[in-house]
C-alpha cells in the first residue's frame, strides 16, 4: 500500500514525465512534417521505415522525458531550509 507521500511523489513524476513525452512527440512530428534535413524522406525510403520512425521517437521520448523530469525535480521547492 502506498503512503500519501508516495502517491504525491508518483503523481509528480508521472505528470512531468508525461509533459516531456508530449513535447518529444510534438518535436518528432514537427521533424517529420517539415522534412528537417531530409529525415522524413530518408526514413520513408529505407527498408524498414517503421523501425526508423520508432527509433527517432524512442530517442526523443527518453531525452525530452528525462530532461522534463530532471528539471522539475531540481526546481522543486524544499520544505526544510538548507543548513
Amino acid at each position: 500500500m502506498l503512503s500519501p507521500n508516495d502517491k504525491i511523489a508518483l503523481r509528480f513524476v508521472v505528470r512531468h514525465l508525461t509533459m516531456g513525452l508530449g513535447a518529444g512527440a510534438l518535436f518528432g512530428l514537427a521533424i517529420l512534417a517539415s522534412d528537417l534535413a531530409g529525415l522524413r524522406s530518408l526514413a520513408f525510403n529505407s527498408e524498414a521505415p517503421w523501425l526508423v520512425v520508432f527509433l527517432l521517437f524512442f530517442g526523443l521520448f527518453i531525452t525530452f522525458g528525462g530532461v522534463s523530469l530532471a528539471a522539475n525535480l531540481m526546481l522543486m521547492d524544499r520544505d526544510t531550509p538548507e543548513q
